[in-house]
């Protein structure tokens, strides 16, 4: 299956790419903002997080949370999303209400400002706190991605540090902040616009250019600080993590080559070996034959700058150890990087692989989020085309040489939860780091 698209940018830079499908009458407006975690500065982690919430409350012509309302009446739905290099926006409507998104997402790109208000920084910036209370502070395992961030990532990285932010940078916040953030970063410029389905380019660039066309382009974003680091860890690195769990987790974590490199897909594709459904070696090795493991898999983190991770997550059955779980995760990974992987098993993780990315193009959100990822990221909305045919060129010669070269002990770090035992271990999320 080969996605269509057509692409044009205004002469403010904002990039623009249409993806015509007519087989439902729905259209997906998904706009990526090339600013993430990644572009805060020391003291103001969570801004990116907490700008995304603050884009909802309204711009010149529209109200507070009357862009849900709108799209939503019309039969739409809509949300936004951040990650540690970027944000994104995305409506999904009935495609004769295509100009209605296009509108909100142009108003408050370009007339945000007027309706910011210290109450609804502050408003927001307690719904953000409740959100790190309730999805990281009081979730089982719920610190992990951050934790893996820490160990993964050195101090003065870009990515070392939370995407949802501490609670002191979230109180520090201030409103000259927010506006100095907007004005650097929400820019068409720093934007990619993507609109899939029921829309051609005859309908909708005239859309585009109605509503975005007057917006002025930014004074230019200041680069990210440093984003190499070594390829490996170089050494193994540990941290435990007494928590308020049931059972032990282990997240095994390894540098590998980042998204979209040409030693990118091997490493996927050793994931998906190692843990991409039930017939994968740790499902098959831990959870069903061995017994050791509740649940267990693997995956890369699709990180496009300076390192991607590759992650083995396994959950433990009751009544074993951590030690023990973490010893047996780490045998499954040394018996595939001593004796390779077979053609078999390379053949049904791309199947796997393919097969996942060719259903979820079929929807529109799903297709319009792709083309503004491989926009934002490398310039190149069909990269879309080009993932199916770079998974089936993987080898096992590749993948095996991927592993013995990639998944060494020099190259591995553990984040091991395990449950509190005594008020002594300290707070949730408390730990202690090894190398």
């Amino acid at each position: 299956m080969r996605i269509p698209y057509e692409t044009f940018r205004l002469a403010n830079g904002l990039f623009v790419t249409v993806s015509e499908d007519h087989t439902a009458p729905l259209v997906a407006v998904n706009l990526w903002y090339h600013v993430g975690s990644a572009n805060e500065r020391a003291g103001r982690t969570g801004f990116a997080h907490l700008f995304e919430h603050m884009l909802f409350q309204g711009s010149a012509h529209v109200g507070s949370n009357e862009h849900f309302e709108l799209i939503q009446r019309a039969g739409g739905t809509l949300n936004g999303s951040t990650w540690v290099d970027r944000t994104n926006y995305y409506e999904t409507i009935p495609s004769n209400q295509l100009g209605l998104a296009l509108w909100l997402e142009a108003d408050r790109m370009g007339q945000l400002l007027p309706a910011m208000t210290q109450q609804k920084l502050d408003t927001q910036r307690d719904v953000v706190k409740n959100e790190r209370r309730w999805s990281v502070d009081n979730q089982p395992y719920g610190t992990a991605w951050e934790k893996l961030q820490e160990i993964g990532f050195p101090p003065e990285h870009p990515f070392h540090h939370s995407i949802i932010g501490s609670m002191e940078d979230l109180s520090a916040a201030s409103l000259d902040d927010i506006a100095s953030f907007f004005a650097t970063y929400y820019t068409p410029d720093n934007a990619v616009l993507s609109i899939a389905g029921d829309a051609d380019l005859t309908t909708a660039r005239p859309l585009v250019e109605q509503y975005f066309g007057s917006i002025p382009r930014g004074s230019g974003r200041p680069p990210l600080p440093p984003m190499h680091v070594s390829a490996r860890f170089g050494s193994p690195r540990r941290q435990v993590v007494p928590d308020d769990v049931r059972l032990p987790r282990l997240y095994l974590a390894f540098r590998t080559p980042v998204f979209g490199s040409a030693g990118y897909y091997a490493a996927s594709v050793c994931g998906a070996v190692l843990g991409l459904r039930r017939g994968s070696r740790l499902h098959r090795t831990l959870v069903r034959e061995r017994q050791i493991a509740a649940d267990a898999m693997a995956y890369t983190s699709d990180l496009a700058k300076g390192s991607d991770i590759l992650v083995a997550d396994v959950t433990a059955r009751p009544g074993i150890s951590a030690e023990r779980l973490e010893d047996e995760v780490i045998a499954v990974v040394e018996h595939l990087r001593r004796d390779g992987v077979t053609e078999a098993e390379v053949s049904r993780a791309s199947a796997l692989i393919e097969t996942g990315y060719t259903a979820a193009l079929q929807e529109a959100a799903e297709r319009a989020d792709k083309l503004s990822q491989f926009a934002t990221y490398f310039g190149d909305p069909g990269l879309i085309n080009e993932q199916v045919p770079r998974y089936r060129a993987v080898t096992a010669a590749q993948v095996t040489a991927f592993a013995h070269e990639w998944l060494g002990e020099d190259n591995r770090a553990s984040l091991l939860y395990v449950p509190r035992e005594s008020p002594d271990d300290g707070p949730p999320g408390a730990g202690a780091n090894r190398e």
